[in-house]
């Protein structure tokens, strides 16, 4: 590995300790279960939502900005070592997915009720996402109709 490189494998470590210790906490520290198999489309379109909002939306700016340098079309992770790999994590959407599913996983064992709530809202806001995009691609494509193909020259 360069020594130029921002990051080391044990930043990753960390990141990896830090979540498998979350889970082990949730399991311990929860007697309830997890979601069942029929909620599971539910909360999978929450974590989707969830993660989007936190590393893609501008309302998820305020999260990101100490990891990523947000003034920068690319969004590039600020500085090295564990920040860096913080900022990877903020911008990776499968990254901070798993991270998403857990936090609404745990809450689902812990306080059900609430979960489901949650989970509700978050899910309707990813459906209406795939509605938006749905939308806007079913609208350029006819407005691409409806102004004919591109004049040929001679």
């Amino acid at each position: 590995m360069s020594t130029d490189a921002p990051t080391s494998p044990q930043d990753y470590a960390l990141i990896n300790v830090v979540w498998a210790t979350l889970l082990g906490a949730v399991v311990a520290a929860t007697r309830g279960e997890g979601p069942p198999a029929r909620e599971l489309p539910l909360f999978g379109l929450a974590s989707f939502s969830l993660t989007k909002t936190l590393s893609k939306e501008k309302v998820g700016t305020w999260v990101r900005t100490p990891v990523v340098d947000e003034s920068d079309p690319e969004r590039p992770p600020k500085g090295r070592g564990l920040r860096y790999a913080a900022g990877e994590l903020m911008t990776c959407t499968r990254c901070l997915g798993t991270w998403s599913a857990l936090g609404l996983v745990g809450l689902r064992a812990a306080r059900p009720r609430e979960a489901r709530l949650v989970a509700g809202v978050l899910a309707t806001s990813a459906i209406n996402d795939f509605l938006q995009a749905g939308f806007s691609w079913l609208t350029a494509s006819a407005n691409r109709t409806a102004t004919g193909p591109p004049p040929s020259s001679p």
